[in-house]
Protein backbone atom coordinates (compact mmCIF):
# COMPACT_ATOMS: atom_id res chain seq x y z
CA UNK A 1 0.00 0.00 0.00
CA UNK A 2 1.19 3.52 -0.80
CA UNK A 3 -0.43 6.76 0.31
CA UNK A 4 -0.90 9.65 -2.13
CA UNK A 5 -0.85 13.30 -1.13
CA UNK A 6 -0.71 16.53 -3.09
CA UNK A 7 -0.91 20.21 -2.22
CA UNK A 8 -3.02 20.68 -5.37
CA UNK A 9 -6.03 19.15 -3.60
CA UNK A 10 -7.40 19.89 -0.14
CA UNK A 11 -5.77 18.28 2.86
CA UNK A 12 -7.83 15.61 4.56
CA UNK A 13 -10.20 17.09 7.15
CA UNK A 14 -10.06 13.95 9.27
CA UNK A 15 -8.00 10.83 9.94
CA UNK A 16 -7.75 9.63 6.34
CA UNK A 17 -5.60 10.00 3.20
CA UNK A 18 -6.35 11.79 -0.05
CA UNK A 19 -5.81 8.45 -1.79
CA UNK A 20 -4.23 5.03 -1.48
CA UNK A 21 -2.55 2.90 -4.15
CA UNK A 22 -3.06 -0.84 -3.76
CA UNK A 23 -2.82 -3.79 -6.15
CA UNK A 24 -2.57 -1.64 -9.29
CA UNK A 25 -5.53 0.55 -8.35
CA UNK A 26 -5.99 4.01 -6.91
CA UNK A 27 -8.71 4.58 -4.32
CA UNK A 28 -9.47 8.22 -3.56
CA UNK A 29 -11.25 9.58 -0.56
CA UNK A 30 -14.33 11.62 -1.32
CA UNK A 31 -13.50 15.10 -2.51
CA UNK A 32 -15.68 18.10 -1.74
CA UNK A 33 -15.54 21.65 -3.10
CA UNK A 34 -12.70 22.91 -0.93
CA UNK A 35 -10.33 25.22 -2.79
CA UNK A 36 -6.85 23.90 -1.89
CA UNK A 37 -5.32 27.40 -2.20
CA UNK A 38 -7.53 28.83 0.55
CA UNK A 39 -8.69 25.65 2.29
CA UNK A 40 -12.26 26.95 2.19
CA UNK A 41 -15.46 26.25 0.27
CA UNK A 42 -15.84 29.27 -2.01
CA UNK A 43 -18.08 27.86 -4.74
CA UNK A 44 -21.80 28.39 -4.15
CA UNK A 45 -23.66 26.72 -7.05
CA UNK A 46 -23.78 23.02 -7.88
CA UNK A 47 -21.94 23.77 -11.14
CA UNK A 48 -19.13 25.63 -9.36
CA UNK A 49 -18.87 23.00 -6.63
CA UNK A 50 -18.85 20.10 -9.10
CA UNK A 51 -16.08 21.83 -11.05
CA UNK A 52 -13.97 22.25 -7.89
CA UNK A 53 -14.58 18.63 -6.86
CA UNK A 54 -13.49 17.38 -10.28
CA UNK A 55 -10.38 19.59 -10.24
CA UNK A 56 -9.50 18.21 -6.81
CA UNK A 57 -9.95 14.62 -7.99
CA UNK A 58 -7.89 15.28 -11.11
CA UNK A 59 -5.06 16.65 -8.96
CA UNK A 60 -5.08 13.55 -6.73
CA UNK A 61 -5.24 11.19 -9.72
CA UNK A 62 -2.32 12.96 -11.39
CA UNK A 63 -0.29 12.99 -8.16
CA UNK A 64 -0.72 9.20 -8.12
CA UNK A 65 0.80 8.99 -11.60
CA UNK A 66 -2.33 8.17 -13.56
CA UNK A 67 -5.02 10.18 -15.34
CA UNK A 68 -8.77 10.64 -15.54
CA UNK A 69 -9.07 8.32 -18.55
CA UNK A 70 -8.12 5.43 -16.26
CA UNK A 71 -11.00 5.96 -13.82
CA UNK A 72 -13.08 2.78 -13.65
CA UNK A 73 -15.67 3.67 -10.98
CA UNK A 74 -17.03 6.75 -9.24
CA UNK A 75 -19.39 7.15 -6.32
CA UNK A 76 -21.20 10.48 -6.25
CA UNK A 77 -23.17 12.02 -3.41
CA UNK A 78 -25.61 14.90 -3.91
CA UNK A 79 -27.24 16.95 -1.18
CA UNK A 80 -30.23 17.46 -3.51
CA UNK A 81 -31.16 14.98 -6.24
CA UNK A 82 -32.73 17.89 -8.15
CA UNK A 83 -29.13 18.97 -8.89
CA UNK A 84 -28.54 15.72 -10.82
CA UNK A 85 -28.81 17.30 -14.31
CA UNK A 86 -26.50 20.23 -13.55
CA UNK A 87 -24.06 17.92 -11.78
CA UNK A 88 -24.04 15.57 -14.79
CA UNK A 89 -23.21 18.41 -17.20
CA UNK A 90 -19.98 19.25 -15.37
CA UNK A 91 -19.14 15.65 -14.39
CA UNK A 92 -19.31 14.60 -18.06
CA UNK A 93 -16.60 17.10 -19.01
CA UNK A 94 -14.11 15.46 -16.64
CA UNK A 95 -15.11 11.80 -16.91
CA UNK A 96 -15.11 11.44 -20.69
CA UNK A 97 -14.20 7.74 -20.52
CA UNK A 98 -17.61 7.10 -18.90
CA UNK A 99 -16.60 4.99 -15.88
CA UNK A 100 -19.11 2.93 -13.94
CA UNK A 101 -20.92 5.15 -11.45
CA UNK A 102 -23.27 5.27 -8.51
CA UNK A 103 -24.99 8.56 -7.67
CA UNK A 104 -27.17 9.01 -4.62
CA UNK A 105 -28.79 11.81 -2.68
CA UNK A 106 -27.81 12.07 0.96
CA UNK A 107 -29.14 14.03 3.91
CA UNK A 108 -25.98 16.08 4.58
CA UNK A 109 -22.41 16.41 3.37
CA UNK A 110 -19.32 17.76 5.18
CA UNK A 111 -19.07 21.54 5.42
CA UNK A 112 -22.58 21.88 3.98
CA UNK A 113 -21.41 21.26 0.39
CA UNK A 114 -23.72 20.23 -2.42
CA UNK A 115 -21.72 17.26 -3.77
CA UNK A 116 -18.93 14.82 -3.03
CA UNK A 117 -17.22 12.34 -5.38
CA UNK A 118 -14.78 9.47 -4.81
CA UNK A 119 -13.23 7.23 -7.42
CA UNK A 120 -11.24 4.14 -8.26
CA UNK A 121 -8.72 4.27 -11.11
CA UNK A 122 -6.16 2.00 -12.73
CA UNK A 123 -2.53 2.96 -12.18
Amino acid sequence: MEYVATNNAPNAIGPYSQAVKANGLLFTSGQIAINPATNTVEAKTIEEQTTQVCKNLKAVVEAAGTDMSKVVKTVCFLADINDFGAFNEIYGKYFTSKPARSCVAVKDLPKGVLCEVELIAEL
